[in-house]
């Protein structure tokens, strides 16, 4: 039976924010079961992905692992699909922020800080916080099918103060002409998904002592000196006392931003480039190895994975 993922989201769109969320996140914990009981190929890459974190692990372990894995990933989902009913309070109370005073002295000096992400914890929630606290904030959404999901989301977001440049196939240039403009526009605060990128922009860097290859914009943004570059390791948390009772729920996310990333200045052009994004790699691998269970990479990432000819051909259009 081949399921429409798209569609069921949609549907799950319309009537999740019409339930409990104590009851939506139960749902969604027990379809990560049923799921990772089931070990189809989204589980089984989700554990390649987590054997290259976690090495020393046996093979119980890892499962283990993934299974606390796929917990993490629909929770974003639950999370996210009734977002809508949140107030102020209960959203600054679900998240916790560390090292973020340098970000927010440069926002307030004119400055313009660029964060690249992994597919941790909860992004949504994160730039929802950082939308009421550190604003003004822009980033990238994908374009999603059908296009009422897509609407959706977008609407979340930009509902929580979220400047959204859309992404669809063929627009890369286009789109990161905008995010140069946003840049220099000044004080903006830019995350950006960045943990995998296969076109033919992509960066291959080391990832966990393989070669992976991941986007090339948030060090290309920077790498002209208009913006400061970071990173943020977003993992889940448990809520206890009076944060649980603010928060209205059990999970919390933590983001732990990192200091600003500098390289060799006499670098210049495409050095430049890789220097920088090799450097937030590492960042970035440092807070999924801490938190292996709340990355979500249930796709290709690590070139050894990827089919030869498609890699190719990716390499090739590159050159």
């Amino acid at each position: 039976m081949n399921l429409d993922t798209g569609r069921l989201l949609g549907v799950a769109w319309d009537v999740a924010p019409r339930l409990p969320e104590p009851f939506v996140l139960a749902v969604m914990a027990a379809a990560a079961d049923v799921t990772w009981l089931a070990h189809g190929s989204g589980v089984r890459r989700l554990e390649a992905n987590l054997r290259r974190v976690r090495p020393e692990l046996s093979a119980r372990d890892l499962r283990r692992l993934s299974r606390r894995g796929m917990r993490s990933y629909l929770r974003y989902y639950a999370q996210t699909l009734t977002f809508g009913r949140l107030t102020p309070a209960q959203l600054d109370a679900r998240v916790r922020a560390s090292n973020d005073g340098w970000i927010r002295a440069r926002q307030a000096a004119g400055e313009s800080v660029v964060l690249a992400l992994a597919h941790t914890g909860n992004w949504d929630l994160a730039g929802a916080w950082a939308a009421r606290q550190m604003p003004p904030i822009a980033t990238v959404a994908e374009k999603l099918e059908p296009e009422e999901l897509f609407q959706a989301f977008l609407a979340l977001r930009e509902g929580f103060g979220v400047r959204i440049v859309p992404l669809g196939k063929g627009e890369g240039s286009s789109v990161f002409r905008t995010l140069v403009q946003i840049v220099h526009e000044g004080s903006v605060l830019l995350p950006l998904l960045a943990d995998r990128d296969l076109s033919r922009h992509g960066i291959e860097v080391d990832l966990f002592g393989e070669r992976a290859r991941v986007a090339a914009g948030p060090a290309a943004l920077v790498a002209g000196g208009a913006a400061s570059l970071a990173t943020a390791s977003l993992s889940y948390e448990r809520l206890t006392g009076e944060r649980r009772r603010a928060a209205g729920t059990r999970w919390g996310v933590h983001i732990d931003f990192s200091d600003p990333i500098e390289v060799d200045p006499s670098s210049a052009g495409r050095e430049r480039v890789v220097a920088l994004t090799q450097a937030w790699v590492d960042q970035v691998a440092a807070g999924i190895a801490a938190h292996p269970q709340d990355w979500h990479m249930l796709q290709r990432v690590f070139v050894a994975d990827l089919d030869p000819d498609r890699l190719s051909s990716v390499d090739g259009r590159a050159a």
